[in-house]
């Protein structure tokens, strides 16, 4: 394990380039993949997740290459057109790559065994394996639907409509996914919004997906099966759950400005740009445009006097990623933060709900964990001075180096490798804008 220490700055400043978005990127090679022709991504996210989908793809007969100059081409099999792995699929700590993965071979008539690491291995899959017994996916997996699972595609899947019963964003993309090689019409009703990163994506590929609206505000989404999708050149936005922890902590540690360019701003993602405003931050949004049919712009981000709020259960879906750092946000705001509607957190790469509410409390800060919310009460600063465990969670392990940087005392994470799965550069980028984040022995 590498743990990591963070200590009280003075500011912190730049101008940033965020690395490329985690779901677009999954999305990119798996669409890449399915299409006739070569599709060229630009800013493909390298972390150690996208990695293992662009691994699990070549297993199943795709050629994936990089070019000397950074971009990735990938030479899809269309729909329909995977083979036989000749090994199981290891999807490391991404339940992105397994769920949306499980979608596609739902509908692929052979055999395909998912594994993953440690904490992948404790999330549950059942959710998502429900709708898709119901299009003729068989799945046979240890106890409580986790990984390692076996799933043996259907030879004639069958088309539903599938209600959400709890928003998922990759439940209905792993659907949507088994849909494209369905015979017929699927659908997917939400109830709430979630990102939408799939659709946008289908549709620019090429698929006959439509979306109608209830008078209800529920979303009904619907792909028509077997369509030939085409090759695309795709450049994949700034991640905005990343840009999160660098966008808060200019808010928290004083004298700082730093600006982010070219962030996806995908209206369904953005709840915490939202939230952060109304608790007092200084955030401006110029240069707003379309790349690849994801809204993209570019953000200016200023130390700021911040304020206790209450954030409602109906902005939980398109913030679902951000509550760890909103936490801390919240932990160097005046009075009181109320989250609600976060029973989701539960079941992420550990139980984030708990571990926020712990690791806050061991800073001391006042937090009360009551069933799927947290209420943080704060003065405005932070004692730190402890030791957090982050759990093999790359979004906790973040979240509190960035406390440490306006905590009155150092915190230290006790591991770190898992930042690998999503941002790389986290911590060279961070020291590079004014952070004192460093390696030790525990």
């Amino acid at each position: 394990m590498s743990a990591l220490i963070s200590s009280l700055i003075g500011s912190i400043a730049g101008e940033i380039l965020v690395p490329g978005d985690k779901s677009i990127s999954h999305r990119a090679l798996i669409l890449g993949a399915l299409a006739i022709g070569k599709t060229q991504i630009t800013s493909l996210l390298e972390s150690d997740d996208v990695l293992a989908t662009a691994t699990a793809l070549r297993n199943l007969g795709v050629d994936i290459l990089k070019s000397d100059d950074g971009t990735w081409s990938v030479f899809g099999r269309g729909v329909g057109g995977l083979s036989e792995p000749e090994s199981v699929l290891d999807m490391g700590n991404s339940g992105t790559a397994a769920r949306l993965l499980m979608g596609v071979m739902a509908s692929h008539p052979f055999k395909t065994t998912f594994v993953g690491d440690k904490s992948l291995s404790m999330r549950p899959m059942e959710r998502v394996m429900i709708p898709l017994r119901q299009m003729g996916g068989q799945f046979s997996s240890r106890s409580e639907g986790r990984l390692p699972i076996t799933v043996t595609g259907s030879v004639t899947p069958v088309p539903i409509s599938y209600e959400l019963p709890v928003a998922s964003a990759q439940v209905k993309s792993a659907i949507l996914l088994a849909g494209l090689n369905t015979q017929g019409l699927t659908s997917v009703v939400e109830k709430e919004p979630t990102r939408d990163h799939s659709e946008r994506m289908l549709s620019y590929f090429g698929a006959n997906l439509s979306i109608e609206k209830s008078s209800k505000g529920e979303n009904k989404i619907s792909i028509l099966g077997q369509p030939e999708l085409t090759g695309n050149s795709i450049i994949v936005p700034g991640d905005f759950s990343s840009a999160a922890f660098i966008i808060v902590a200019a808010l928290i540690v004083p004298s700082s400005n730093v600006k982010l360019k070219s962030i996806g701003l995908n209206p369904l993602r953005t709840g915490l740009l939202k939230t952060l405003q109304e608790m007092g931050g200084e955030i401006k949004i110029y240069n707003e445009r379309f790349e690849g049919g994801e809204p993209v712009g570019d953000l200016e981000v200023s130390s700021s006097s911040l304020k206790g709020i209450v954030v409602p259960a109906s902005r939980a879906p398109s913030m679902i990623d951000e509550y760890p750092i909103l936490a801390v946000a919240a932990a160097f705001s005046l009075g009181e933060t109320h989250l609600q509607g976060l029973g989701e957190l539960r079941v992420k790469e550990s139980d984030r709900l708990s571990a926020i509410a712990e690791g806050l409390s061991l800073a001391g800060v006042k937090v009360s964990e009551i069933e799927d919310s947290l209420l943080i009460k704060s003065t405005g600063k932070v004692t730190g001075g402890v030791t957090i465990k982050t759990s093999l969670d790359h979004r906790i392990a973040m979240a509190f180096l960035v406390l440490g940087m306006a905590a009155e005392n150092p915190i230290i994470i006790d591991d770190s490798e898992m930042i690998d799965t999503s941002f790389p550069d986290f911590i060279a980028l961070m020291n590079r804008m004014g952070a004192s984040i460093k390696e030790i022995s525990i």
